[in-house]
């Protein structure tokens, strides 16, 4: 059965719902699949109000998948996250089209690696702290 996926958005772009179509409801007249005929059903359904904006699982159009509290922005024709309340000081990447850190997160050497170190961004110092994973110990029966 082929599907396809539309996210509903409310009128600041946020998206506030993902719904499955059959394919067979976003075909024109000549049998060719098309975004507007899915709109149209969508709204016969839900409003004349609704907007819609199709969305790929397998992500090969508008860069990654809707979902429930993402934007879609029409500027990059694309959905995004939102951007981490906790990290202001990340900047939006207009080629991954992501919320990264000002500063690239530093490689680990293969002695921190092995020893368990992780690189962790500390939005108070706009940087990154070297921190080590509390080892896991096991309490004995």
């Amino acid at each position: 059965m082929a599907l396809t996926h539309y996210a509903q958005l409310d009128e600041d772009n946020n998206v506030i719902c993902v719904e499955i179509v059959h394919i067979s409801n976003t075909l024109d007249a000549d049998g060719n699949k098309n975004e507007n005929v899915g709109i149209e059903y969508l709204k016969s359904l839900h409003g004349s109000e609704t907007r819609w904006v199709e969305t790929c699982r397998e992500n090969t159009f508008r860069c990654r998948y809707a979902g429930v509290g993402m934007i879609y922005s029409p500027e990059y024709d694309v959905f995004l996250h939102k951007k981490p309340e906790e990290y202001p000081s990340w900047i939006f990447s207009e080629e991954t089209y992501q919320w990264l850190p000002p500063i690239p997160d530093p490689e680990l050497t293969e002695e921190e690696i092995e020893s368990g170190y992780y690189y962790e961004w500390n939005e108070s110092t706009v940087s990154w702290d070297l921190k080590q994973y509390e080892p896991v110990v096991e309490e004995e029966p």
